[in-house]
Order: C-alpha cells, then structure tokens, then sequence
C-alpha cells in the first residue's frame, strides 16, 4: 500500500515533487500539502487534486512520511510548532527535508530527536523531471524508509545517498547550485554568437540544443569528459583553438575556485540556519 505522505509548503519543490509522483501514478488521495496561503492551496489542488489544509499539525497526524519543503529561515519555527505533535504520535513518520543549510542533527534537535530523518538536496530541474538530488539519512532510517524516499524523489530524477552528511556540501555544490553555473555559461555563449552576428534565438537554440546534446552523450557513459572533448577535437582544428582558449584562461581552476566558494557558503549557512 502506498506510503501516506504530507508535504509541509506547497512551493515549487513541493509542486515538483507531487507532480513528478502523480505521474508515476501515485494515488492523490495519499498526498496531502500545507500551507498559511489559501490561494496557493486551492491552486495546488486544483492542479493536481490533493488534499490541502492550513493545519500542520493536523496534516501530519496520519502521515508516514512528512516532507519538509519551506524555507530554511522559517524551518526552525514550524519544526518546533510540529514537536508536541510528533512526540505524541504512536508510529512516528519519516521526516524528509529539502531544505538547504538545515543539518541532521538541528532537524533531530527542534523536532525532539523522535523521528528518523533524511536531509536532501535536490536542484531546480527537479520542475521538469530532470533534477539530481543528494540524500543523507539519520542512523534510526530503516532500509524500507530508504526505498520510500527513493521512489519518492526519483520521480523528479536520479537520487545518490552520501556515506557521511559533510559531504552534503560539496554535493550542493555539484548539483543544487550548479544548474546556474550552466544557464551562466549558455548566457555567455548565446552573447558571444550574438556578437559575431548570429541572430539572438538562433544562438539561443543552438546553445541549449548544444548543451543537451552534450549532457546525452556524457550520460551514455562510453567515454569520460575528457575523452569526449579530445573526439571533438582535430589537429590544429577550430575546436582545439577553442579549447587552448579556455585552459589559458584557466578555467579548470576557475571552476575549482567558484565550487569550492559554493560549498563554503552551504557551510555557512548551516551555521547560521541551524
């Protein structure tokens, strides 16, 4: 029998997840969202006819799986309101949250350490099915709950489990800030096309055409990376010039400094949040 699962927000995240489950023909009447907007949720039950409430406490009183999907800023609050709760319930539920910054073990503590937890940290492609999410449990999460997040967040695409939560910030900076890193290169490319006299949809087509093909062909998996770049490339060709450019520029180590600054900041913040 499907897992009864609440959603705490009904955000974008939220929404993709919920949608990415329905698609894989998951029951609606197993999924309940919240949120303090009535607009919000009679938009999200009109689209995908859930159950929504205002009531947080409530939504939870039957759930076995609880996904928190609000702001870090405001996740202490509401895990505090959510504590009296969890603590009374017989069966306590899974605890699954999608909020950056957050740890395991400030989750454990405003929640009153009750419920097992499993923090992870997905990214925006998640919206249109094609996200990478990173995934970290508490010691009480059982193998069973394990396959349930799996499901859960696949729906939206590939899950990895990390073997220890310090590497949640590296993950966050090869996954949950990277679709920016490639929307800023597409940007810098569709500019440079456009200043060589490519009309500015056409170099925008050819980028993000470009780029997906790219991406396919890395995912296949027949060659690395590097490999791939090196079939790309012809003696004293155009492509080689290219990427004489590039290394010159140092870009490898330009890549190195902006995902390590990336994974800093998550560090921070989960001083700061947490």
């Amino acid at each position: 029998m499907a897992a009864k699962i609440t959603f705490i927000g009904s955000g974008n995240m939220a929404r993709a997840i919920v949608g990415g489950l329905l698609s894989q023909q998951y029951p609606a009447d197993h999924i309940t969202t919240t949120s303090p907007d009535p607009t919000m949720l009679e938009s999200i039950q009109a689209e995908f006819s859930v159950n929504t409430t205002r009531d947080n406490c409530a939504a939870i009183l039957n759930a076995d799986i609880v996904v928190l999907a609000i702001k870090p800023q405001i996740l202490k609050q509401v895990s505090i309101e959510l504590r009296p709760t969890l603590q009374e319930l017989e069966k306590h539920p899974l605890i699954l949250s999608i909020a950056a910054g957050i740890s395991v073990e400030s989750l454990e503590k405003w929640l009153g350490g009750v419920a097992p937890i499993v923090r992870a940290m997905p990214n925006t492609p998640a919206m249109i099915g094609c996200g990478a999410t990173s995934l970290v449990a508490s010691a009480n999460v059982t193998n069973k709950q394990r396959l349930q997040v799996e499901e859960i967040l696949s729906s939206t695409g590939i899950v990895e489990w990390l073997s220890d939560e310090s590497l949640i910030n590296a993950a966050t900076a090869v996954a949950g800030s990277a679709p920016a890193y490639f929307f800023l290169f597409f940007q810098a490319m569709e500019d440079a096309a456009v200043s060589q006299g490519l009309p500015r949809e056409t170099a925008r087509k050819l980028t993000l055409q470009t780029g997906l093909g790219a991406a396919s062909m890395a995912l296949v998996g027949e060659y690395d990376p590097e490999q791939l770049m090196r079939n790309v490339m012809s003696p004293q060709g155009s492509t080689e010039r290219a990427i004489a450019s590039f290394e010159k520029a140092n870009l490898r180590l330009i890549v190195e400094h902006a995902m390590r600054d990336c994974a800093d900041r998550a560090k921070e913040m989960q001083l700061l949040f947490g």
